[in-house]
């Protein structure tokens, strides 16, 4: 396994408040990871300096060795929290757009994704439901053949059973040797496919361990340890 994130004494403000507090990790390959921490922990603001969507920052972000950049767009591929697809895109033109943009985008791997998502190719995502739209955003994600997958809450504010869906979604249809990072406060629902957990709150780092290990040191469930880490 390779290193295929790194990040070294990451830090970044709004102003005085300081959002993340000198964040370093290396994090490899053919896992499955969690980010994990209550809201307005930093997840978000940590994702979007890896997707290169925030900028502004000290220290040093390396994707696949490469500094972010349109390099790394290429390597990652994201999920961001809220939905900011055009309500005019049908299933027909984000093949199109997304041929143009990705060089790994992979339309039969599109195609089956949206036939088993049962999701019609012309409609406009603006005429779709709000679980239509999510199938819709998690086919486009998971249809390019990258190196690492970022979900940024892909299981907030929806139910039980879709929960369900979504992740058995991503899990049998991302890149099997790609790094998947996926962000949530809602431990119980993915600690199963877990490799590892990184728990962050106040922009800080405070655990990163493999699952397993950290089970049997605890002697407790991730979810219960997340529990008694951010208890009031």
């Amino acid at each position: 396994m390779n290193n295929i994130i790194e990040v070294k004494n990451l830090n970044m403000a709004y102003g005085r408040s300081k959002v993340i507090n000198n964040v370093s990790l290396n994090l490899s390959d053919k896992k499955v990871i969690g980010l994990c921490g209550p809201n307005g922990a930093g997840k978000t603001s940590l994702i979007k300096m890896l997707v290169g969507l925030i900028m502004s920052y000290e220290g040093e972000i390396l994707i696949d060795g490469h500094k972010v950049s349109k390099v790394t767009k290429e390597i990652v591929s994201y999920q961001p929290d809220v939905i900011n697809l055009d309500s005019s895109l049908t299933g027909h033109k984000a093949i199109k757009q997304y041929k143009a943009l990705y060089s790994n985008f992979e339309e039969a791997r599109f195609l089956e994704l949206f036939a088993k998502l049962k999701l019609p190719l012309d409609k406009p995502l603006g005429k779709m439901s709000k679980g239509m739209k999510e199938k819709f955003q998690l086919a486009l994600t998971l249809s390019r053949n990258a190196k690492v997958y970022i979900f940024d809450e892909p299981i907030a504010g929806v139910d039980p059973a879709s929960r369900d869906s979504i992740l058995e979604t991503i899990i049998n249809n991302y890149t099997n040797d790609a790094l998947l990072l996926i962000s949530t406060h809602i431990i119980s629902d993915i600690e199963s496919i877990l490799d590892e957990v990184i728990f962050i709150n106040d922009g800080e780092i405070i655990l990163h361990e493999n699952c397993d290990n950290l089970r049997d040191e605890r002697n407790m469930s991730i979810d219960q340890i997340f529990r008694e880490e951010f208890r009031w």
